[in-house]
């Protein structure tokens, strides 16, 4: 029997159907995504997993706070996140075109597991050293960068092209999900089990999606077909970039991701606690984590307003006008000195990050021709998570010198430079546009 004969009558014993891909614009069903059975597994245990990422985080970086107080490591701990995206992406993105994508996310999470029992037992016998760190941050990291490329090829493969949109939209909303809840059930099991309990418990969190992988159908490759297996080299990213010049709107996508990145990305987060305490409040540190909780719950509560109402198509010009109005909402706020404006602000901020982010990779997924699907996820990965690394210099170096908020609102200024140039090239080229 043939391999996609076999893979219909596994989805048909779910009650699903393979999508065909639409040439002409549909309107949009109100989570779409879930209406297949094994999204509905998906999404949650994909929260739980990113929850548990973020878990590690609070209870890890807190200990090391502890342990040397070490500004220096605390830098590297974010380089160490961000630089394995800027540098493998690509290539990981070429495996996740080979291989089996059920196989490359569980290898993911044993690495995440791994950390978590080292960093426990590390802390438990207290001999953690600072070489320690750096090697149990650095896998860490390749980790996260394993993971996304396969991830986002898995979901295509679910749902197929018609739903895509809904896909990307709730998978970003369940990775938000985690960052909004991972702070809160992190600090409960330091409290409640000591730091290294809680990390051996955090370990046990990756298991569900672990497990769920080993039972399902998809490989990230089963409605198309595995493409040609091509030769992996290092220097993909150039040659990837060569092959899609072409793809305009592909080609703005991801120079939209890597500006956003670039400019302004999320290193206004590492400046929170002064940003916090210029709001004047007497409570600094519970005005810090209401801050971050309303930029993760605009996200949350933006991504499920966006699925199911049938507010924002998967257009190139929605994902720019939707960075631009980002620009705008975060220079606001970097003027802020009011803490209900600035909570506001953040909050309506989160949500248009996750407008912009999901309608750009939706695009770069649905465009992205089948051979090379994996490379430009990973090469659209790399620009919107690897160039993170040097927000740290726009926002937060210029910030010492000319103080965070202009350097806030300095970057964000640059990137509306950015996103109206890119808005004007859509112009430029609308017949190729979607």
């Amino acid at each position: 029997m043939h391999e996609n004969e076999v893979y219909g009558r596994k989805l048909a014993k779910r009650g699903e159907t393979i999508a065909a891909p639409s040439g002409t614009a549909t309107k949009q069903i109100a989570f779409a995504a879930l209406r297949h059975r094994d999204f509905r597994f998906f999404f949650p245990t994909t929260m739980l997993a990113m929850m548990a990422d973020n878990i590690e985080h609070v209870i890890s970086y807190w200990l090391l706070f502890e342990k040397f107080q070490s500004p220096v490591l605390a830098g590297f701990a974010v380089i160490s996140h961000w630089t394995p995206f800027l540098l493998l992406s690509v290539y990981f993105g070429g495996l996740a075109d080979r291989y089996d994508c059920r196989k490359l996310i569980q290898i993911a999470q044993v690495m995440y597991m791994a950390v978590s029992v080292a960093w426990a037992i590390l802390f438990f016998t207290d001999t953690i050293e600072v070489w320690h760190a750096c090697v149990l941050l650095v896998i860490h990291g390749i980790a996260g960068v394993f993971w996304t490329p396969a991830e986002q090829l898995l979901i295509h493969d679910i749902v197929g092209p018609d739903d895509l949109p809904s896909a990307v939209r709730l998978n970003s909303t369940s990775r938000q999900l985690g960052i909004l809840l991972g702070p809160a059930v992190g600090g409960g099991l330091m409290l409640w089990l000591g730091a290294p309990a809680g990390l051996l418990v955090n370990a046990v969190i990756y298991l569900p999606l672990t497990i769920w992988l080993m039972i399902v159908p998809y490989t990230g490759h089963s409605r198309e077909g595995a493409p040609p297996r091509r030769a992996l080299a290092w220097k993909d990213a150039i040659g990837t970039v060569r092959q899609i010049t072409q793809h305009r709107p592909i080609v703005t996508m991801i120079v939209l991701g890597g500006a956003a990145s670039l400019f302004v990305g999320n290193a206004f987060q590492a400046q929170m606690p002064e940003f916090a305490h210029d709001l004047g409040t007497e409570k600094a540190d519970l005005t810090y984590s209401a801050l971050l909780a309303a930029n993760a719950a605009g996200a949350v509560v933006g991504g499920f307003l966006l699925d199911g109402k049938d507010w924002l198509l998967p257009t190139v010009k929605s994902a720019i006008v939707c960075a631009i109005l980002w620009c705008v909402v975060m220079a606001c706020f970097a003027f802020s000195y009011s803490y209900p404006l600035s909570l506001a602000l953040l909050f309506i901020a989160g949500a248009l990050n996750l407008a912009f982010y999901s309608t750009a990779q939706t695009i770069v997924q649905l465009q992205a021709p089948i051979d090379l699907r994996g490379r430009l996820i990973g090469l659209f990965s790399m620009s919107i998570y690897g160039l993170r690394a040097f927000s740290g210099v726009t926002v937060g170096v210029v910030g010492g010198l000319v103080g965070i908020h202009w350097s806030l609102a300095l970057s964000s200024m640059a990137l509306f430079a950015v996103t109206v140039a890119l808005f004007a090239f859509v112009q430029s080229g609308k017949n190729s546009m979607p």
